[in-house]
């Protein structure tokens, strides 16, 4: 019996392994240097001026909406089609989401849709790379002019936008490194800064709003080591040591990844042109080179859930990325996104990471060629 094709599966090597053990080794485990050393290489990689480690993505996207200092019932556009966590953080400061529509071609935000929601009330946007690739961030920076963009690059660690990495062109980006992501710590995120007030203020926030960190409170420091300030409320949420030591290796082999990735999605590009009922999402062009963190097809005239279950049962995993939010209880507003709401209704993921071998990769591809529908 053939073993099951996983949707996600996160490629971790003995590299990772050792890198751990060291830290294991080393006494360290919480935030320290370890966990500056992620921060400087992932900066250095992304060109942002700063980089700040948490301890996921929706923590970053949590400390980006709170360093813009909103009132309660501001308003944030944010695209219905992405993950929970992008509006969460909105509510979570008392804010407001207000959610757009989007691409037909793309599924990231509509340009068209935010110039309509744009009102004298939004105080940002959250840009969400979809799938790994770049959104129409100049379309999008005129369309909003001087509004906050946080870009939301939780599927987009390797993206580039016009030759700059994504993440690099907001006020802030935030990236994850989730168990399933291009770049995996199993859990983590990091916050790309491009001020200084802003990378200061939010190496406090994410520890407790503590102005050094016990790392820091060594006896090399001047100041006494049981000596710091709290100057707000803060959080809980920063990277440690063992997390960042998974980083570092996964840096070094995030285009080795990506490219994989990339090939694997050209397969299916290839094999599959000549269904008339699958649509590929769009591929690269000069100004777009994608992640490919997700591998997102339409169907046309087929059901999508017939598919995923004629997959499964060959032992192949499929998802769903994503229901729109604003269909979920929790936000419960009577609102109608034509776009968002059709796409979801035939889109299915296919597997597409690192550890698919070719022969996963042939199996997955004549499996979907036989369907039936």
């Amino acid at each position: 019996m053939r073993e099951t094709i996983q949707l996600f599966r996160p490629a971790i090597g003995d590299e990772e392994i050792r890198a751990v053990e060291e830290v294991m080794r080393s006494g360290w485990l919480g935030l320290g240097p370890k966990t500056a050393e992620f921060e400087r290489a992932f900066a250095s990689a992304i060109g942002a001026f700063r980089v700040v480690g948490t301890i996921s993505g929706t923590a970053a996207l949590d400390l980006a909406v709170r360093l813009l200092n909103l009132s309660p019932g501001d308003e944030i556009l944010a695209p219905t089609i992405t993950f929970v966590s992008t509006a969460h953080v909105i509510v979570y400061n008392n804010c407001r989401p207000v959610f757009v529509d989007v691409d037909p071609v793309t599924l990231n935000i509509s340009v068209e849709d935010v110039k309509r929601k744009l009102s004298s009330r939004t105080r940002a946007i959250m840009v969400v790379h979809y799938g790994g690739r770049p959104a129409e961030l100049d379309e999008l920076r005129a369309a909003v002019g001087h509004v906050p963009i946080i870009e939301d690059c939780a599927h987009a660690s390797g993206a580039y936008y016009k030759g700059k990495h994504v993440g690099t062109f907001g006020e802030m980006g935030c990236f994850s490194f989730h168990a399933v992501k291009n770049l995996t710590m199993g859990e983590g995120g990091a916050l790309a800064v491009h001020e200084k007030a802003h990378a200061d203020r939010a190496l406090q926030l994410r520890w407790l709003g503590i102005d050094k960190g016990t790392w820091e409170r060594t006896p090399d420091n001047k100041s006494y080591w049981w000596e710091y300030a709290v100057n707000e409320v803060g959080l809980k949420c920063h990277l440690n040591d063992i997390l960042a030591a998974i980083g570092i290796v996964q840096l070094k082999k995030l285009a080795a990844l990506n490219a994989r990735r990339k090939q694997i999605v050209d397969r299916y590009r290839e094999a599959f042109a000549d269904l008339d009922w699958l649509e590929m999402p769009a591929p690269d062009d000069a100004d777009h080179r994608s992640s490919w963190h997700i591998c997102c097809v339409r169907l046309r005239g087929r059901d999508r859930d017939a598919l995923s279950e004629y997959l499964k049962a060959h032992a192949i995993m499929t998802g769903v990325h994503y229901k729109p939010i604003h269909l979920y209880r929790c936000y419960g507003y009577q609102l109608f996104l034509e776009v968002a709401e059709r796409e979801f209704r035939r889109m299915i993921s296919l597997p597409n990471h690192p550890g698919l071998s070719d022969d996963d990769v042939a199996h997955i591809i004549e499996t979907i060629r036989r369907f039936p529908g």
